[in-house]
């Protein structure tokens, strides 16, 4: 058995880009372990959103749900100020947030570690957080890092889909064909085709953001409806790139923290 740890921005990310492979993996034996950077905890007293989440990580078959501590940065062009006690997380010191998820990872002992591509996938100023964060505490603690992510070309055919079928999707269409990652740099495919209804399910306890009125609360919904032959059709492959960390950086760590080598 082995750890894996999931690292997302928001409390409905885990499930479109990696809901699948979560899923798979515990299913498999291995302990699954989600820490989100927002949309937690509000003076102590956990938000909807944060419930939400909970309800969607049990259906995955996670075993733990984290909270950094950091407020949403929100996606468009004004960052706006932070919020009583807590920092907006596109503001937050990288190293900070970097120590405090190595904190999670060497106390989950995690064998993987999962993040973002450096595009952050679409763009949104909290994934392209995450992936600096995931990057830095992945050298922190010599864990292995593989960033979540979609070819470009898929992306491009799905805006097409969406554009065709006059689903509301405030974005920059053209933008998606330079975000995400090329083809090439894909290392790893997953076919979770089996758990696309655990998939689906755990997208549809996300209510606040199926039944919301944001950016792709639309799309959301669609994908809620879809019959499940369907929706395994169109989310049931998850693709990843392997990133290799130095490796004397990371043993130089693993030495400080008590650890004979590093996880790879």
């Amino acid at each position: 058995m082995t750890t894996i740890v999931a690292f997302h921005a928001h409390a409905d990310d885990p499930v479109l880009l990696s809901g699948g492979t979560l899923a798979r993996a515990a299913a498999d034996g291995h302990r699954v372990v989600v820490v989100v950077a927002t949309d937690g905890l509000d003076d102590s007293v956990p938000t909807q959103r944060w419930r939400e989440l909970e309800a969607s990580a049990a259906i995955l078959g996670v075993r733990r749900v984290v909270h950094l501590g950091y407020a949403d940065s929100g996606h468009g062009p004004e960052l706006y100020p932070d919020p009583p006690g807590r920092q907006r997380f596109a503001r937050a010191d990288t190293e900070e947030a970097a120590h405090r998820l190595a904190a999670v990872l060497h106390e989950e002992k995690a064998d993987l570690l999962l993040g973002y591509d450096p595009n952050g996938g679409y763009g949104h100023r909290d994934h392209v957080k995450v992936h600096e964060v995931a990057r830095r505490a992945a050298r922190l603690t010599g864990t292995r890092l593989l960033e979540a992510t979609l070819p470009r070309d898929t992306v491009v055919r799905l805006v097409r889909v969406v554009r065709a079928l006059r689903i509301p999707f405030r974005y920059d269409h053209a933008a998606f064909g330079r975000l995400y990652s090329p083809a090439s740099a894909i290392t790893h495919r997953f076919d979770v085709r089996r758990f696309a209804g655990r998939k689906q399910a755990a997208l549809a306890a996300h209510v606040s953001d199926v039944r919301g009125s944001g950016r792709f609360s639309a799309v959301l919904r669609v994908l809620v409806w879809l019959p499940a032959p369907v929706f395994a059709l169109v989310a049931g492959r998850e693709w990843y790139v392997e990133v290799t960390e130095t490796r004397s950086r990371a043993l130089q760590v693993s030495a400080r923290s008590g650890r004979s080598r590093p996880r790879r």
